[in-house]
């Protein structure tokens, strides 16, 4: 069976406004948002927090298990919002979205959380070593992956009109004429 809609992940270091573009994502494409650090969280999918960085140990089996029981990668219609993408199935992914800032907006964001010490120190390094994004370019195929930036409302607007014209795009490409008709 094929999808009817793409699955696209919006992914990043801490504080570069994930949550935000999938949130106004889904809400504009009537796609379903997966908060992953929300159901590892609320489901238990993890081991404690790291004791240096106060982040969750995630059991990383036990979350794909869990996604693997929605209808993601049947139907798609889904937008996986974490700081991580490498872990999802390259055949679940149809974009990735990595988002970056510069480092002084980086740093407001992440002092305005309550980031400090260590866990502040490893986000920066994280976003200067382009952490996230190298990941994301090894994990999935040529030309899924894209980088946006995200300093600020401008950017937001600009990305998630980006994203949105891309879906349409995807549409276009993978559904035949009759198909798809209904909502994902």
């Amino acid at each position: 069976m094929t999808r009817k809609n793409p699955n696209i992940v919006i992914t990043g270091t801490p504080g570069v406004g994930k949550t935000t573009h999938a949130e106004e994502l889904a809400r504009n494409l009537g796609f379903t948002h997966l908060s992953i650090n929300q159901i590892v969280k609320d489901e238990s999918f993890h081991e404690g927090k790291d004791e240096g960085t106060g982040s969750w140990v995630v059991d990383e089996d036990k979350l794909l298990d869990h996604l693997e029981s929605t209808s993601l990668s049947a139907t798609g219609g889904y937008i996986l919002d974490w700081h991580a993408c490498d872990l999802f199935p390259e055949r679940w992914i149809d974009l990735v979205v990595v988002l970056r800032c510069g480092s002084e907006t980086l740093y407001d964001r992440l002092v305005k959380r309550g980031y400090g010490g260590k866990k502040l120190e490893e986000n920066m390094d994280a976003e200067i070593m382009q952490v996230v994004l190298e990941e994301a370019r090894a994990g999935y195929g040529e030309g899924v992956v894209v980088e946006l930036r995200s300093e600020g409302v401008g950017d937001l607007e600009g990305n998630v009109g980006r994203v949105e014209e891309w879906v349409e795009r995807w549409r276009g490409d993978n559904i035949k004429e009759g198909e798809g008709e209904e909502g994902g």
